[in-house]
């Protein structure tokens, strides 16, 4: 059996194109940073989990037992930094007894006494969130572009690399960025595994499966935001199954006991610190808009709330825009935006705009194909450039926070 070809097309490569601007927003302002004491706790806790030290008494880690805060990002900042550690234990090996940095081929001691010896720390320790979020970038172009053609797909992707808030939580290790990647994942394999549902059972087995990763990865980020996929992929799939929807919460009761299981790999199968997962209050939250204020009140902001409002009206007053696929993002949307965690210091405002970005290109794709064509690829001209302008001119301020 043949593989397909993978093609590389003028839209692939315009959407390589957006996506290495956002990389070189994020390598600037990286650039233009200093290490702080959040980046030596990411790091040092995540080394400390990939290098297996000797942890304090009752403790998983020197962090504690990571009360309610997510593993994921922990691991994702020490991991560049252990590897970096273990490559020059090995080159160690090759060099005379007099050279070597550590006596007798090894590190004496705990696992972060080789931090003198470790280069580029800043950029090993931020590069992880930026990599997730050029995929999550990716995901969101494939999404859009998928449901709604080049131009929503364009449009979404080129929002998502000119927002400020994008460019801030790539730039920075925390839970966030992994929990909005995580989400948007989430949510839409469980729509492709609904899809697949109304086909040939043998299709149906590698979505379930990359469901149960896509659930265990946002539950590892952030209990919270792994709850609320739970629920809009319950949601969504009973709509889209259609004729098959008695296999709906089988598929999901599955996938939420393989990914509890496969949970535990982020804690070092230790039961005590797993357990903190149902009993640390990760999941605690409440309403408030506070989040949604700070993204309205933010000038360079502007232009998507414009764009989202022009979305907004045409989705409620033209027929043609209210569908699935644009509905879809916006329930998701509009059950993310009030909520606040309680337990642990989060943003789940900020999980919610990839689905911002996915709703507004599909309204304005919608729009594209009626006679007022010209007037909003103007409109939609005119907001990428007003927003790239605007996050070019934050950039400076996003690295001196």
């Amino acid at each position: 059996m043949k593989s397909p070809r993978m093609h590389i097309g003028r839209p692939q490569r315009l959407a390589a194109l957006l996506l290495l601007l956002f990389l070189g927003q994020c390598l600037w302002v990286i650039d233009h940073q200093e290490l702080t004491t959040t980046d030596y706790r990411f790091a040092q806790c995540g080394r400390e989990m990939w290098e297996r030290p000797s942890p304090i008494a009752g403790y998983y880690t020197t962090c504690g037992n990571l009360n309610g805060d997510g593993t994921f990002a922990y691991r994702a900042a020490g991991l560049p930094l252990s590897i970096e550690r273990l490559v020059l234990l090995s080159v160690d090996h090759f060099r005379a007894p007099s050279n070597k940095l550590y006596p007798g081929g090894s590190l004496q001691g705990s696992a972060w006494e080789t931090r003198h010896q470790l280069s580029g720390v800043l950029f090993l320790v931020h590069l992880p969130f930026v990599l997730f979020a050029l995929w999550l970038g990716g995901g969101l172009w494939w999404v859009a572009r998928r449901l709604f053609g080049n131009e929503g797909g364009f449009l979404a992707l080129g929002l998502y690399c000119f927002s400020p808030a994008m460019v801030r939580l790539a730039v920075t290790p925390n839970n966030d960025i992994l929990a909005a990647w995580g989400l948007y994942g989430l949510v839409y394999t469980a729509i492709g595994v609904a899809h697949a549902m109304q086909g040939p059972r043998h299709k149906w087995r590698p979505r379930i499966l990359l469901l149960v990763v896509a659930l265990t990865c946002t539950a590892a980020a952030h209990l919270l935001a792994a709850i609320v996929g739970f629920v809009a992929a319950f949601a969504l799939m009973l709509y889209v199954a259609e004729r098959n929807r008695g296999y709906v919460m089988q598929v999901l009761v599955f996938s939420a006991f393989a990914s509890l299981l496969l949970l535990m790999a982020f804690y070092g199968f230790h039961l005590e610190p797993y357990s903190y997962v149902f009993t640390g209050g990760g999941a605690r939250f409440w309403f408030s808009l506070h989040g949604l204020q700070r993204f309205v009140h933010d000038p360079a902001n502007l232009p998507i709330l414009a764009a989202a409002a022009v979305s907004l009206y045409l989705y409620v007053f033209v027929r043609r825009s209210r569908y699935f696929g644009n509905t879809a993002p916006l329930l998701v949307l509009l059950g993310l935006a009030p909520l606040m965690t309680t337990q642990t210091v989060t943003a789940p405002w900020l999980w919610a705009q990839p689905f911002l970005f996915t709703f507004i290109g599909g309204v304005f794709a919608d729009v594209l194909d009626t006679r007022h064509r010209k007037l909003f690829i103007l409109l939609a001209i005119l907001t990428l450039a007003a927003q790239a302008l605007g996050c070019l001119a934050a950039l400076p301020q996003i690295a001196s926070a």
